[in-house]
């Protein structure tokens, strides 16, 4: 299986897609990240010898768009997972590839850019990490998968997202592993 990983921030979520394919656990072909930020998600997957490409935003986002667009089709992936990319794809994008993303909570609650935030502010007992297809919405996709943890009597953000993380990385690798196992639904 080929797949494109889209990050934007430090890529630790890479990073974990990235050792479980140099362990063997999981069997796919990294064939690029793609980053909108000058980010350690580039670092991390150049360092493994793994094609990389910053994209940065521009004011004309159609041309953006399109650049994605072009640049994954030119990959070929079976898969495009987004691991802490902060940018909504297009709906054309997500029509042409199957993409899966991570979220620091358990949609459907909390979704968008700050769930961890969000689910402290709501006095939630339970966060965790969903894996969840993509769509035209923010984190609004059909779930794949859940991890739940409890939100403990001390935690603040900081605490609630390091464990939260922990979790996440555990969850894309499986999620993944279970795609490679089971294919992905309309593909196979």
């Amino acid at each position: 299986m080929r797949i494109v990983l889209l990050a934007s921030g430090s890529g630790s979520l890479a990073q974990s897609i990235i050792d479980a394919t140099k362990s063997g656990k999981l069997q796919i072909e990294i064939s690029a990240l793609i980053s909108d930020q000058e980010s350690g998600a580039l670092s991390r997957a150049s360092s493994a010898g793994i094609t990389t490409k910053y994209l940065p935003m521009i004011s004309d986002r159609n041309s953006w768009n399109t650049q994605l667009l072009n640049y994954v089709e030119s990959l070929n992936p079976d898969l495009v997972v987004s691991v802490g990319f902060m940018r909504v794809l297009a709906p054309e994008f997500v029509a042409k590839f199957p993409t899966i993303n991570t979220h620091p909570a358990l949609l459907p609650n909390f979704p968008g850019a700050h769930g961890v935030r969000d689910a402290l502010a709501a006095k939630a007992t339970k966060s965790g990490s969903t894996v969840h297809w993509v769509d035209a919405g923010v984190d609004t996709g059909e779930i794949i998968a859940q991890k739940e943890i409890a939100v403990l009597p001390g935690d603040d953000l900081e605490s609630l997202h390091e464990r939260i993380k922990i979790v996440e990385r555990e969850l894309i690798v499986e999620t993944i592993q279970d795609l490679i196992i089971n294919g992905i639904p309309g593909r196979n």
